[in-house]
């Protein structure tokens, strides 16, 4: 898993108006927790950039005054209309001790389905996934070699090497479509054949 340095600083006053004051000077208030204590502090907006706005999983080096945890990024809140981060919560990882997050699914391999005409169509993104965190993966490869027209791949059907996936075994990962034009080309070969 890729790692990521953010400095933090820790909040001397909680509560509604310190937030709305720290959001007013571009920081963002955090907790981590998962820990022997829970730590509330505020991080400079800038340091988001890469943590939330990319698809990739990574795991947070957050220092505090001279203290350096290891996180992962659990939750955050974003204002509905300026899309400013309100807030964010992290994890702090520990040896020994699994953790649950959704990591991005990474196709591999050639869809003959895709090959014939027909479009692959991505139904998950991400998968929730439990592991130690050594062994939290940076994606979940999907092999879609074999995915026929018309077909879809589970999420049974995704390999986990030293993790184990939580999303439902059912719902399907992607799915090639047949198109319009394709489909009345093979609806028009069927008639000719009978």
């Amino acid at each position: 898993m890729r790692s990521l340095e953010i400095v933090g600083f820790k909040r001397a006053n909680l509560g509604k108006k310190n937030a709305q004051e720290l959001r007013r000077d571009a920081m963002v208030p955090c907790v981590l927790y998962g820990g022997a204590e829970q730590v509330h502090f505020h991080v400079p907006m800038i340091m988001f950039r890469e943590l939330v706005y990319s698809p990739n999983v990574y795991e947070a080096r957050i220092s505090i005054d001279g203290t350096t945890h290891r996180a992962v990024l659990q939750d955050y809140q974003m204002h509905p209309v300026s899309e400013v981060l309100l807030h964010a919560d992290f994890l702090e990882l520990q040896e020994g001790k699994e953790v649950k997050m959704d990591v991005p699914v990474k196709f591999v391999g050639t869809s003959p389905g895709v090959m014939a005409g027909g479009t692959l169509v991505t139904k998950l993104r991400k998968l929730k996934v439990k592991a130690l965190p050594e062994a939290l993966p940076d994606f979940v490869e999907v092999n879609i070699s074999e995915l026929e027209l018309g077909k879809s791949i589970k999420v049974g059907k995704v390999e986990a090497q030293g993790y184990r996936i939580l999303t439902d075994r059912l719902a399907p990962v992607a799915t090639v479509t047949i198109p319009r034009a394709l489909k009345s080309q093979m609806e028009e070969e069927k008639k000719g054949k009978k």
